[in-house]
């Protein structure tokens, strides 16, 4: 049995995480699990990188990605659900900050997506395979 389950949510491409959502959505009903849903921001801040954009576009960012995350969540399990889901908006490597976040949170249980790998994914391994070989917890990959 979890307590605590953490979902992982690609909010640039939600259509592809509906089923993901849906089942551990799913999982923490059967179990009274608490729900925890995580979507991660790339870190803008980057030496390079961060040069390139104005210093607030990272908080613009991290407030466009917890209103997307919301809806998203609102819209596939329901308003009363969503009132009870944990929403973390985190910065960083996806594959590191969920790890980081279900170590925090104490979950039982990881859900994430298995999107279809192109070639880059074969050479650097995709977040999911990164996070099922790296997790303390079971991981359940939605396909």
């Amino acid at each position: 049995m979890s307590s605590s389950i953490l979902c992982a949510i690609d909010i640039s491409q939600p259509e592809h995480d509906v089923k993901v959502l849906q089942r551990a959505a799913e999982l923490a009903g059967l179990d009274g699990a608490r729900l925890d849903v995580i979507t991660v921001v790339p870190d803008f801040g980057m030496s390079v990188v961060g040069q390139a954009f104005d210093k607030r576009f990272h908080d613009k960012a991290v407030d466009k990605s917890r209103d997307l995350l919301n809806a998203f969540v609102e819209k596939h399990i329901g308003a009363e659900a969503n009132a009870q889901v944990r929403h973390v908006i985190a910065t960083g490597k996806a594959y590191e900050q969920i790890l980081k976040a279900a170590r925090a949170a104490g979950s039982d249980l990881i859900v994430i997506g298995s999107h279809k790998p192109e070639l880059k994914d074969y050479l650097l391994g995709p977040n999911a395979a990164r996070v099922v070989r790296h997790s303390d917890c079971s991981v359940y990959v939605v396909r």
